[in-house]
């Protein structure tokens, strides 16, 4: 492995593993600091807000502004954040850093993304990089958890926010020193403001929405006037950027059928795969009583599993082409999620879920991998940014729409007690996972004649 590629790796880890190492925190965070229990979701959920609204910006910043530039400015966002979020005393300032971390992640995710779409030639190369750097990012969605468990018990919760810091400083470090230089684009190209601003706060309001609602309402007064601004910025960005003869996102791209695809698929990916996590953590924590260290130790075997899954589907590709590799992850990815739901028994030992977790785990690596070989795949490079921008907003949003529905049917199928999920309502939600996964196998139709074999 190149020492860029090395770089563009942990950067992806760094992403991944905040994204879900604070979940085994939060009973901590909020003894620690006086979170209510409805507004302990937002040290999650603001988080999620602020990266799925900012993606299309910083995809476009990353093209315009230099892809270099931005993955340093944004591992520097990410290094400060972090250390003032482990000196946060109140609720409010610990919500705020966790913000200001999700644009630092919508800034890093397409920065990093188009570097390795635009350092490595299309074909083998590329394939070999984003299975490299998928590996590391679907790993560290699983080893996350594990991570923060450690660090919880061992030093408690300010060390989930206080590890990023030499890391993210070292990133970006690296990323200035091991990156080529910026180029200038070819020819006069502005900054899109007004097309910035609307489709920012459309998406961010949108994201805010899908997260907020399931707590408060979908009817409450909040959710309505959140959704129609949304609604009417989204709007005013389309107006916009038909007149716009600089574009956020140029009209061109959506012409490109592989992107467009793997839109569709990204967004049915984490509305599944990326959901289980919550599930799961809920399954042995409330369900099986696991400690915060034993919950992250049981997410070992999927990270190892997933990482293997990424290394996979790029040597699948090469043998039979990114649209088999795709319809064999999604259905190896369906299947695991099945025999997971039937394990997750009140009594059940570990082991009863292995076969579930192997068969899910390599199909949610190798779908990983796939998905952004045909998102970049006859991109040009002067647009790598935006078109990861657009990939990854779908992400967000896919993930977003995704665990809301899934948290309310859980909720619907039975709740214990103390008014949290229910056996029944997690495994509700696993089988009704297992089913998208398999709704989205006839997705991956579309990508007939998009991409070939390299």
């Amino acid at each position: 492995m190149t020492a860029p590629l090395l770089v563009l790796a942990l950067a992806q880890l760094v992403i991944a593993l905040d994204y879900n190492i604070v979940y085994v925190a939060l009973p901590d965070i909020g003894a620690g600091l006086g979170f209510s229990a409805h507004d302990l979701q937002w040290v999650v959920s603001a988080y999620v807000v602020t990266t799925g609204g900012f993606l299309l910006l910083g995809g476009r910043a990353a093209d315009l502004l230099g892809r270099r530039r931005m993955f340093v400015a944004a591992a520097a966002i990410y290094a400060a954040s972090s250390l003032v979020g482990g000196f946060s005393v109140t609720p409010g300032a610990l919500v705020a850093v966790r913000a200001v971390q999700g644009i630092g992640g919508a800034l890093l995710f397409p920065a990093t993304l188009s570097l390795i779409n635009t350092l490595y030639a299309e074909g083998p190369g590329r394939n070999r990089a984003l299975a490299v750097w998928g590996a590391a990012g679907a790993g560290g969605l699983c080893f996350g958890s594990l991570l923060g468990g450690v660090l919880v018990e061992a030093f408690g919760w300010p060390a989930v926010f206080f590890v990023n810091v030499p890391v993210a400083g070292a990133l970006a470090w690296a990323g200035r020193v091991l990156f080529p230089a910026d180029v200038p684009p070819a020819g006069a190209r502005r900054f899109d403001l007004a097309g910035a601003l609307t489709g920012t706060g459309g998406v961010t309001l949108l994201v805010f929405v899908l997260v907020h609602a399931p707590e408060a309402g979908w009817g409450s007064a909040s959710t309505l006037a959140s959704a129609m601004l949304s609604s009417a910025l989204l709007t005013l960005f389309a107006v916009v950027e038909t007149r716009s003869r600089s574009p956020l996102v140029p009209s061109r791209l959506f012409r490109q059928r592989g992107l467009v695809a793997a839109m569709t698929v990204t967004a049915v990916y984490s509305a599944t795969f990326s959901s289980l996590p919550y599930f799961l953590t809920l399954y042995f924590q409330t369900v099986r009583g696991y400690s915060a260290f034993a919950t992250g130790l049981a997410f070992l075997v999927p990270a190892v599993v997933v990482a293997a899954g990424t290394q996979a589907g790029e040597r699948a590709v090469a043998a039979v082409g990114v649209r088999r590799m795709l319809v064999g992850g999604m259905a190896l990815g369906a299947m695991g999620a099945a025999a997971l739901g039937l394990a997750l028994t009140p009594h059940g030992s570990y082991p009863l879920l292995l076969p579930g977790i192997v068969l899910l785990g390599l199909g949610q690596g190798a779908a990983w991998t796939g998905m952004w070989i045909t998102a970049a795949a006859g991109v040009a490079p002067d647009d790598q940014g935006v078109a990861s921008g657009l990939a990854s907003t779908s992400l967000q949003v896919g993930g977003a729409v995704g665990l809301a529905v899934l948290v309310a049917l859980a909720g619907t199928a039975g709740q214990d007690p103390a008014g949290g999920a229910s056996l029944a309502g997690i495994r509700a939600a696993v089988f009704a996972t297992a089913a998208g996964i398999a709704c989205g196998v006839p997705l991956t139709l579309a990508l007939r004649g998009t991409t070939t074999a390299p």
